[in-house]
């Protein structure tokens, strides 16, 4: 479940030649789906869709699939009942077609009329559903991050290869993975464009998206339907800040890294917000060996209006700097030899969800079940349960550690069927 939004960063409504232009240059980008040239076309057949999750987000995103024209919405799950109504009147799904309750997404599984599903709840559910999916031979639409702890990482990797070993398309929804900017920078910075590797930065500095939701709602951790509502300061729902919001910058950091570090030590706390148990700021050093560390900061409070803020990446090289921001400008600064003015990612938000919708309806039609998003999403999420584990434990974790770990983050709910 993705927390961006109009509030946290900048939007824009992006022409369809930029769409276009950012759907087929990610074609050679590690993560991006290849056979993206059936994307720029008019689809060739309609790929129906279940939509899991149906609040702001899902909503949002459903009807980014709708405009696509590839797909038709058929069918919604979600807990609440007043958000299925609200997705049955906007997209003409029939109440038999919306499912609710705690059961909701295994209703709308077993529904003959669905060919894929887009999930977008909250991120504790989306091992559990992605499997499930997968299992009952749906394509999967996965948003991110796709697990709140390791064990939940595992099982989204075992269902993506049981997803290739089926035929079955599974797509995480990364943007700035689909962008050419983003793409042709880290592309020229695996290339050596940077030369040798000194140190880079990593951060995301935010207001709350979910401050209008716990202040009313509470959170009362005795009552379940509020928890759900206001999941994102929830940990067991989200998985903390660093790992449902801070993805993003941390997807990029080990993107443009290209391994895993090897461990990471830092901090976190909650002081300036009074609801919820996620923190509210982290800092946390990440080390990659051969003496480059990458240093990541985060904050989810209002900050009397400081910049720079939102989602920024910068890496520094002994022939060059990175310089990225997440609907901002994308360069690579240094001699004539590696220079790259790239340009303007505004309205990434959008323009990349739609690259993806794009990418997943041309995989499924050609029955490209290569599924390259899964594993560079599975080490990004690592990534950011690693810094979480070293701040919240305040000691050095090793990435061996880590991937070692059985610790799930358990969620107890009394909810109704």
């Amino acid at each position: 479940m993705n927390t961006l939004n109009e509030n946290s960063i900048e939007s824009s409504n992006p022409n369809r030649r930029r769409f276009l232009k950012s759907v087929l240059a990610a074609g050679a980008a590690p993560i991006v789906l290849p056979s993206l040239s059936l994307a720029a076309n008019a689809p060739s057949r309609k790929v129906r869709l279940g939509l899991i999750g149906c609040g702001g987000r899902g909503q949002w995103i459903a009807d980014l699939f709708a405009k696509h024209g590839g797909y038709q919405i058929v069918a919604g799950a979600d807990y609440f009942q007043d958000r299925l109504d609200s997705f049955s009147k906007t997209f003409d799904v029939p109440s038999s077609k919306c499912y609710s309750g705690l059961s909701c997404y295994q209703k709308l599984l077993e529904d003959g009329g669905v060919d894929a599903v887009a999930i977008e709840s909250p991120p504790h559910f989306h091992p559990e559903q992605a499997q499930a999916a997968v299992n009952a031979g749906k394509h999967v639409y996965l948003a991110k991050p796709i697990a709140v702890d390791v064990p939940g990482c595992l099982s989204v990797e075992e269902s993506g290869a049981l997803a290739t070993r089926k035929g079955i398309t599974f797509l995480v929804d990364f943007q700035t993975r689909a962008n050419e900017f983003f793409v042709e920078a880290v592309k020229r910075v695996h290339g050596g464009a940077l030369g040798k590797l000194s140190f880079g930065e990593s951060s995301y500095h935010a207001n709350n998206p979910f401050k209008a939701a716990a202040e009313i709602l509470g959170p009362d951790p005795k009552n379940p339907d509020s928890r759900l509502r206001a999941w994102g300061v929830d940990q067991a729902l989200s998985g903390d800040i660093i790992v449902e919001q801070n993805i993003h910058t941390l997807d990029v950091m080990s993107w443009i890294m290209n391994k895993p570090p090897q461990q990471a030590f830092g901090s976190s706390n909650q002081k300036m917000r009074p609801w919820g148990n996620c923190q509210d700021h982290f800092s946390v050093i990440f080390n990659y060996g051969d003496e480059v560390d990458v240093s990541f900061t985060s904050r989810q409070f209002a900050a009397q209006g400081t910049k720079p803020d939102g989602i920024l990446n910068r890496m520094f090289g002994e022939e060059g700097v990175l310089e990225a921001k997440y609907s901002g400008p994308v360069l690579l600064r240094g001699g004539a030899k590696n220079f790259y003015r790239g340009g303007d990612s505004k309205g990434l938000y959008q323009s990349g969800a739609t690259a993806n919708i794009s990418s997943f309806h041309a995989s499924i039609i050609a029955g490209d079940a290569s599924n390259a998003t899964v594993a560079p999403s599975v080490r990004s999420n690592q990534v950011a349960i690693l810094g979480r584990t070293a701040a919240s434990e305040g000691r050095i974790v090793t990435w061996k550690e880590m991937l070692k770990s059985k610790k799930s983050l358990k969620l107890k709910l009394d909810l109704k069927a």
